[in-house]
């Protein structure tokens, strides 16, 4: 079982997961932008008994200090925390295996390009597009609107910012948080035992929710959809006009790298549910100005291009895609997700 600590470090008040003991191979692991260090509980009682295991919550998620999310400075603010823990619990002169899921992958992605000799290997699950989350057309990360429009706070839909501003558990509505996880985490007919559900939602309840936090808020904008990011909160943090971590396909040293992804993820694809360009194609968002001005982000391609790069320029990663997962493939496939994480980690120490 995972034990707990509340760490103060020179940043904030970090909740931590601690599994193993301080002399192991350290791992750290960051989740996702709706959950917490919780989503990693059950995997951590599965890794090797020699790893030391830390998994933090992020400023504003679990038990973290809330503190507000400048996004102007993209997600380095979660990154300058991360760094300071590292510090802390006195890692900074040993190699770290660093994981990050999804908004977690944004900052992992962040730190490898600003304390690339302090990693060991860097493994991205489902993470954002090194471009950003919407607002983005082709490979290279162009931007749809010079302004970025239909990215950012405004993305989130307001009745799910409600819920989870009430700390709504129930199932009531499609726009539950509750029904939001067991529909876009997981893919069909995966499930969580009640109990286990309830644990998780509970746990994703705990974020800080407003401008400050989650989502953020939003600029109007005359482009379509009418909004474009804010320069607060957490979508505004891994908005493209924030967010950019194409350097790194350019870093030295290149630690290795593995990217791993369910191969159903609704989330982080090229037809996301959660893009207004695939929303606005699909009908559910009004006005959509076309394929041409813009599409689906690709976010799976963007990646692809920013990792290829980082090959052409000496570097290594290595793709896996784990069958019958969606967005949470440690969650959906734990042996399967384990298999190709601890060997990559045995690989590399």
């Amino acid at each position: 079982m995972a034990r707990r600590q509340l760490i103060s470090t020179s940043r904030l008040q970090t909740a931590v997961r601690l599994h193993g003991e301080p002399d192991g191979i350290p791992v750290i692991l960051l989740h996702n932008g709706l959950s917490s260090s919780f989503f990693f509980e059950e995997l951590m009682k599965l890794v090797p008994p020699f790893w030391y295991v830390l998994a933090p919550d992020l400023r504003g998620f679990g038990d973290s200090q809330p503190l507000p999310v400048d996004a102007s400075r993209g997600v380095a603010d979660f990154s300058d925390d991360l760094h300071s823990l590292i510090e802390t619990m006195g890692l900074a002169e040993t190699p770290v295996h660093l994981l990050g899921w999804e908004l977690g992958g944004a900052v992992a992605m962040h730190y490898a390009i600003h304390h690339p000799a302090q990693l060991a290997s860097l493994t991205l699950v489902a993470p954002v597009s090194p471009f950003g989350l919407g607002g983005t057309k082709d490979a290279d990360g162009t931007p749809c609107f010079p302004s970025f429009a239909g990215a950012g706070g405004g993305t989130a839909n307001p009745e799910l910012v409600r819920r989870l501003a009430d700390r709504d558990a129930g199932q009531d509505s499609s726009f539950s948080p509750r029904n939001l996880m067991s529909t876009f985490f997981f893919k069909p007919p995966f499930f969580l035992a009640e109990e286990r559900e309830t644990a998780h939602v509970l746990a994703m309840l705990q974020m800080a929710v407003g401008d400050d936090n989650y989502p953020g808020n939003l600029t109007p904008s005359e482009n379509w959809p009418l909004f474009a990011p804010g320069k607060r909160g957490v979508l505004n943090s891994v908005a493209p006009g924030n967010f950019n971590a194409a350097a790194l396909a350019e870093i030295d040293p290149q630690p290795p790298i593995l990217w791993l992804r369910g191969d159903s993820d609704q989330i982080i694809s090229d037809a996301s549910q959660f893009d207004v360009g695939f929303l606005g194609r699909e009908g559910t968002v009004a006005d959509w100005p076309g394929q041409v001005i813009f599409p689906p982000q690709p976010m799976l391609a963007q990646t692809r291009a920013v990792l290829d790069r980082y090959a052409a320029n000496g570097g290594r990663y290595e793709e896996e895609i784990i069958e019958d997962a969606g967005h949470a493939p440690h969650i959906e496939q734990p042996e399967a997700f384990l298999e190709a994480f601890v060997s990559f980690v045995r690989r590399n120490s």
